[in-house]
């Protein structure tokens, strides 16, 4: 079975987030974004648990879903032609802060359980280390390398992925906190890692240079704060729907049944290139080096994006890649995409009102995203919409990159070619492109 799936999201129990995050809007809005699974996040707080089991009820083997008598009431705000299974899999983020080798240590995990009694018995556990009921994603100050013991000690078909591993702050590899290996963060236990999230700001091909991920399956999650937020970055599998079924697949890196991840353009992300958000500096890494990493304005160190870091710990050549990868295919969220062809903001009511139409007459976001011909959705209505997707099918956009925190920006069409496009006929801007784009191992990715 194909499915999409979005493993890293959070709660209204955990710090800015929205307060309709529950699961109810979690399910209405999988089905809305055309995915099948989606992690619960933050099963560790006692709030968030206590709704988890009110709630959910067992699926398919380590699989939940919501009960019939809250899926029904929810489906009744879902299209018919979104409407599909959502199934929930127990994840929440752990952020751990610690001492080690004479550096503090800020990274962020993720970590999965298959039923509801290991992960009651594993929060005990992390309850007697630290405050759980704090923040939706507790702070502890334990070894990433014991929380993971404890995890295994729980249970040994569960498993944790280390979140986000370049961001400069809370990661695994991060420029201000991280480690520079895998090993020196894990130790002993390094060899149970068998699975990394690239984050907002990477995309698989930076991380292909650094021959030390070989080994790892590289995953892509949206960290959703909200609803609408979910699906910005997400994982592609062909299994069975089962807790065994999708850790198989990531331990083994099987591209029969892990088929690649949709990524955000890795410049869109907020720490994409180096920087000084307050000083307006944004610096690409060769110009921070000649700099000595120090800001020209304030003079004090520029925060040290991904790409810095990437490049710090690589062993490959831009365009060089492992024997052992999976495709990938940059999406834009769609709200972003009627921003630009409608001259709105995202938030407006004007973009709210054009994704519902979208979704009702077409279907399901990523659908509208990678699959559904340019033909069909010119027909929509919605003049620059069919030509704005299919050039982002092609990679043919601009992009003004993020850093220290600011979130980069996406130009789909100048303003002469915006008005030479408006000036032709509506469904006339050119031939289809019937699949996303994503570096050379750009294949079709058909999920109606």
């Amino acid at each position: 079975m194909k499915f999409i799936a979005d493993f890293h999201v959070h709660s209204h129990f955990s710090r800015a987030t929205a307060k309709n995050l529950d699961l109810e809007n979690l399910y209405i809005a999988a089905q809305l974004k055309g995915i099948t699974v989606i992690g619960t996040g933050d099963f560790t707080h006692p709030g968030w648990f206590a709704e988890i089991k009110e709630k959910l009820v067992p699926a398919e083997p380590g699989m939940f879903k919501l009960k019939e008598e809250i899926s029904n009431v929810c489906d009744k705000e879902v299209p018919m032609l979104c409407r599909r299974k959502v199934r929930f899999i127990l994840v929440s983020e752990i952020s751990n802060i610690y001492k080690k080798n004479n550096k503090t240590r800020k990274n962020h995990n993720l970590v999965f359980l298959s039923d509801l009694k290991k992960a009651e018995k594993f929060n005990l556990r992390l309850d007697k280390v630290g405050n759980i009921k704090s923040d939706g994603r507790p702070i502890l100050g334990l070894d990433a390398r014991d929380l993971l013991e404890i995890l295994l000690e729980t249970s040994d078909r569960a498993f944790l992925i280390p979140a986000h591993i370049w961001t400069p702050w809370f990661s695994l590899l991060g420029s201000k906190s991280g480690f520079d290996s895998l090993e020196e963060c894990f130790e002993d236990l390094t060899g149970y890692i068998f699975a990394a999230e690239t984050g907002l700001s990477s995309d698989p091909s930076m991380n292909w240079r650094v021959s030390a991920l070989d080994g790892l399956t590289l995953v892509s999650n949206s960290d959703a704060h909200s609803p609408m937020k979910l699906g910005r970055e997400a994982n592609i599998f062909d299994t069975k729907l089962s807790f065994a079924a999708i850790r198989s697949a990531l331990e083994s890196g099987d591209p029969e049944k892990f088929l690649g991840t949709f990524e955000f353009y890795p410049e869109e992300g907020k720490y994409h290139l180096d920087g000084h958000r307050k000083c307006n500096v944004r610096s690409w890494p060769k110009k921070t080096r000649k700099q000595d990493g120090i800001c020209p304005v304030c003079g004090k160190p520029l925060t040290l994006g991904v790409l810095y870091r990437v490049e710090e710990l690589s062993d490959r050549k831009e365009g060089e890649k492992p024997d052992r990868h999976h495709p990938f295919y940059n999406t834009v969220p769609l709200v972003e995409i009627l921003s630009e062809v409608l001259k709105v903001g995202p938030a407006s009511k004007k973009v709210a009102g054009s994704y519902k139409y979208l979704i009702e007459k077409l279907g399901p976001e990523f659908d509208i995203l990678t699959s559904i011909k340019k033909e069909m959705i010119d027909d929509a209505g919605i003049p620059l919409l069919g030509e704005a997707i299919s050039k982002i099918r092609r990679n043919e956009i601009d992009l003004i990159p993020g850093f220290d925190g600011e979130f980069g920006k996406i130009k789909i069409f100048s303003r002469d070619e915006r008005n030479r496009l408006l000036g032709q006929k509506h469904g006339r801007f050119g031939k289809d492109e019937n699949f996303c784009r994503g570096g050379e191992d750009s294949r079709s990715t058909d999920f109606s």
